[in-house]
């Protein structure tokens, strides 16, 4: 929502039009949702309310789920696990910090980031702390996790390998920040024995796991414009791997794949997105900064379909789940679309406010956290499904 918002004041500014005082419509305003004739039927299978609401503080909070449990926290310091199937709540924590990205799950930890800078490790099993490590600035995106190692990015431009086992730091790498930026980080990707992020610079870069030594750069979003505003070109989309290929999707430019040895763009598109896209076996979902829902072939880069009707609404980073691509939007509602169509097949409101992150999919459940503090989960009643 706060982009949404930033956004729909950066091009007032731009255009030297005042937002207060005056009748005149607002610019690009969020689209009408308009009815039309579900596919199936959705349900809410259950709900958490895990913590206080974060309403404009633009955090990079979203539920993760392994091992059959859902884990989810919010800005106040509480977390929670939840079994996915039976919605019973496996245990709660309150970790007394300002909770800021995450959580992440792997290694039998459940991790996340801090606005004062922090990461904080828990026990997957059973939610006590394991550590505590200080990193030097706010933590936005979530740590990628692999390898015994934990992978976090930084707003002051740091990449920092630490040692899952206890958070001491192995290695840390540095690009160079803009002056002006969005709020907002790439989450990293462990691919192999490499390390994939994207900058604020429009740059993305693979560095060795165990020593932090670069293997390739390459420039997704040269910066172009005249103005800093037109020149932001961050990347802050977490990056998606798949296999050996690796996909990144840039503020104020392109989506492109490139293949994770080489650094070799395989292809690029004129998309922008500060969202991380999703895959399945043949396409790549990517939601514009505009709120547009863009499909894309995985092998050519070739626009499949795009889906138009959540113009401006703060569309969420999409999710693949069977055959539907799944989105929330700034008011709650939640829109199942169809993945070779793009048409919309369903829809719901979880809450009045807004969905954050990208909805988490598991099994036949889809999971979303709220900007209130909520964590509920989904299932499309599909006629085939029984």
């Amino acid at each position: 929502m706060i982009r949404y918002v930033a956004l729909i004041l950066a091009a007032v500014l731009a255009t030297g039009c005042s937002i207060f005082g005056d009748d005149e419509e607002p610019i690009d305003p969020p689209a009408e949702l308009t009815d039309f004739e579900a596919a199936f039927r959705v349900s809410k299978e259950w709900e958490h309310r895990i913590g206080d609401g974060t309403e404009f503080l633009m955090l990079g909070l979203s539920p993760a789920v392994e091992g059959g449990r859902a884990y989810a926290g919010a800005h106040d310091g509480k977390v929670i696990a939840v079994d996915v199937e039976s919605g019973r709540r496996v245990w709660a924590v309150d970790t007394k910090l300002e909770l800021s990205a995450g959580p992440s799950v792997g290694e039998g930890l459940v991790i996340f980031g801090t606005s004062d800078g922090a990461l904080v490790a828990l026990d997957a099993l059973e939610g006590t702390g394991r550590w505590t490590m200080s990193v030097s600035g706010e933590v936005l995106a979530s740590p990628a996790i692999g390898n015994g190692m934990v992978i976090t990015r930084t707003v002051d431009g740091r990449l920092r390998a630490l040692d899952a086992a206890d958070g001491s730091e192995y290695w840390n790498v540095e690009q160079p920040v803009p002056r002006l930026s969005l709020r907002g980080n790439s989450s990293p990707a462990i691919v192999g024995a490499a390390v994939v992020a994207g900058f604020d610079n429009g740059r993305i870069a693979t560095y060795d796991l165990d020593d932090g030594d670069i293997r390739w750069e390459n420039v997704i979003a040269p910066p172009s414009g005249k103005s800093e505003l037109e020149r932001l070109a961050d990347i802050d989309a977490a990056i998606t791997a798949v296999g050996q290929d690796v996909y990144a999707a840039a503020y104020n430019g392109r989506v492109a794949s490139l293949a994770v040895e080489s650094g070799q763009v395989l292809w690029s598109q004129e998309v922008a997105s500060y969202e991380a896209p999703a895959a399945d076996w043949t396409a790549l979902y990517v939601t514009s900064r505009s709120g547009s829902v863009v499909a894309l072939s995985r092998a050519s880069g070739a626009i499949l379909w795009s889906q138009e009707a959540l113009h401006m609404r703060g569309v969420t980073a999409p999710a693949a789940s069977n055959s539907s691509v799944v989105v929330g939007d700034y008011q709650g509602y939640i829109h199942w679309l169809n993945a070779v169509t793009g048409d919309f097949e369903a829809r719901a409101q979880v809450d009045k406010a807004a969905i954050v992150g990208r909805p988490v999919a598991a099994g036949e459940l889809v999971l979303f956290q709220t900007e209130s503090g909520r964590l509920a989960a989904y299932r499309a009643k599909r006629p085939d499904a029984g």
